[in-house]
């Protein structure tokens, strides 16, 4: 290796670890791995470490790499760092401590810092997860909370608001989407992401984790989204996200790591938990049970409120999930990032889904599940052709866009045929609808207090009540009557049922039984 590329390197340190390789080779019993780079890029590291029984401190690790010279020696230093260390003190380590272990590495090998980095984090990651419950510390703060961290403003200050309230924060960031069309950069779920939310956390003060979901995102969310198109429904993966993978394996952690609370970046609020009188349900729906926990209200910057992405939520995550920037505006949120100087403080926010980052909707159907363009007719309400498309998965009910169609009124999407591939458009008085069919509903109050639903997640809440007044509880098919007509409600969208700014229930928007595909 020439000195050149080792001009801010401690040679006799440098070569200590190159030399002695500390861990190599070792295989921990039990231990959980961490695997960063490709043999596309050249460097490939497997980290390994073991927690001991107490599941607080680093009881062994081993690791193998094929890789520079710089990785090996960043190997071995890790190794030797972490060794017994307690886990949140390694969950403090960086590529800049790994490059510090090694006296320094230059600005062409830092790179080796960041894969080791990246290695040991998720080994780390998955260890704390799979750990049994940590005792809390000897000497306990009021609570500890774990912070959701994206490496955006909304997250980092709410990081930092919570830090000032409890003075003991643990960040976690979850990786959730590996794909080389996606861009990274773009994405808040890469391990791009994952490495800037780290370095900003690690600049904040605070420990962090990151939590591999790629399988379980894959399972729980992007394989959903693709059956949904297929299946000529309008899916919304935000929704399955939070209220089934992201936020459950968060608190899981935080029960781990002995967090009271779980806190988010999310723009909403939480309305305190109310005794309610036990209601007697009908026998097919589940019982409600004597008291009711917390519900979501919407947050005060109604532009931002994101109450619709959560409202799948249970109440029981509810009650351990803090939204400290529920009360505050974006405006006022970007001023805290200013005043404590965190470099994301004027960061763009992410417009895409996290997963289609970089690439377009119809791009990633294809290249995922095979969706590709197929020619189809464009009929009117009566049957007739009147135009083509170039396949159904590219339309949701509503739509004006991309028709093709031209009539002497504006046509919309007023709904798809999956087995047909066709299209059906109409007028805006053809689409408006009153009733709105939901199915997998889930009402955690009496149907009869929902006053208004909304129906998609920037659209306005609109007055309505549940047909048939339902019981708290859980109802195969429900149907929402609408005091005013909407232009269309997609099926597969998340019908939100609120009572004021209070969210008391959810479920999923169906298609009216007289157009349902047979199954």
């Amino acid at each position: 290796m020439r000195a050149s590329t080792l001009a801010c390197v401690d040679p006799e340190l440098f070569e200590h670890h190159l030399a002695s390789a500390h861990g190599r080779g070792r295989a921990p019993e039990g231990g959980a791995t961490g695997v960063a780079g490709t043999r596309l890029c050249g460097d490939v590291v497997r980290l390994t470490l073991a927690l001991d029984p107490s599941g607080q401190r680093v009881a062994e690790v081993g690791w193998e790499a094929e890789a520079c010279g710089a990785t090996l020696a960043a190997c071995s230093a890790v190794s030797e760092l972490v060794a017994d260390a307690p886990l949140l003190d390694v969950a403090r380590i960086g590529a800049h401590q790994v490059a510090d272990a090694l006296g320094g590495l230059s600005a062409g090998k830092f790179h080796a810092a960041e894969l080791v980095a990246d290695a040991l984090a998720r080994a780390l990651g998955t260890a704390a997860r799979a750990a049994a419950a940590l005792p809390p510390p000897a000497a306990p703060p009021p609570h500890r909370t774990l912070v959701a961290m994206s490496g955006g403003v909304d997250s980092a200050v709410a990081a930092l608001l919570a830090a000032r309230e409890s003075g003991d924060v643990v960040a976690v960031t979850l990786e959730l989407w590996a794909d080389e069309q996606n861009d990274g950069e773009r994405s808040c779920c890469s391990a791009q992401a994952v490495r800037f939310a780290r370095a900003l956390a690690h600049r904040m003060g605070l420990p962090h984790l990151t939590l591999d979901l790629r399988e379980e995102f894959s399972a729980g969310v992007v394989t959903p989204f693709l059956d949904d198109h297929a299946a000529g429904l309008t899916p919304n993966p935000c929704v399955r996200c939070n209220g089934h993978v992201r936020l459950d394996a968060m608190l899981e952690l935080a029960d781990r790591l002995g967090a009271a609370t779980l806190a988010t970046g999310h723009y909403a609020r939480v309305e305190p938990a109310e005794p309610v009188e036990p209601a007697a349900a009908p026998a097919e729906h589940a019982a409600a049970p004597a008291e009711h926990g917390p519900l979501l209200r919407a947050a005060a910057d109604a532009w931002k409120d994101q109450t619709y992405m959560l409202a799948a939520l249970a109440p029981a995550s509810l009650a351990r999930l803090r939204f400290p920037l529920g009360d505050l505006t974006k405006p006022q949120v970007r001023a805290l990032a200013a005043e404590a100087e965190l470099p994301v403080a004027s960061k763009a926010e992410s417009q895409d889904l996290c997963f289609l980052a970089g690439t377009s909707r119809s791009e990633f159907l294809a290249r995922h599940a095979g969706i590709a363009q197929r020619p189809g007719e464009v009929v009117d309400a009566a049957g007739d052709v009147i135009g083509a498309h170039t396949g159904h998965h590219g339309f949701t009910v509503g739509q004006r866009r991309g028709l093709g169609v031209a009539a002497e009124e504006p046509l919309y999407v007023l709904r798809t045929d999956p087995a047909s591939n066709r299209v059906v458009a109409g007028t805006r008085a053809q689409l408006a609808t009153t009733s709105v069919p939901v199915r997998g509903a889930r009402l955690h109050r009496d149907g009869a207090r929902v006053d208004r639903v909304k129906l998609r997640y920037r659209a306005k809440p609109l007055p309505a009540r549940v047909v048939g007044a339902p019981a708290a509880g859980t109802h195969r098919r429900l149907e929402i009557a609408l005091e005013e007509p909407v232009d269309g409600a997609a099926p597969g969208q998340l019908a939100c049922l609120m009572d004021g700014d209070v969210v008391i229930g959810w479920a999923t928007i169906d298609r009216p039984a007289a157009t349902a595909p047979a199954q």
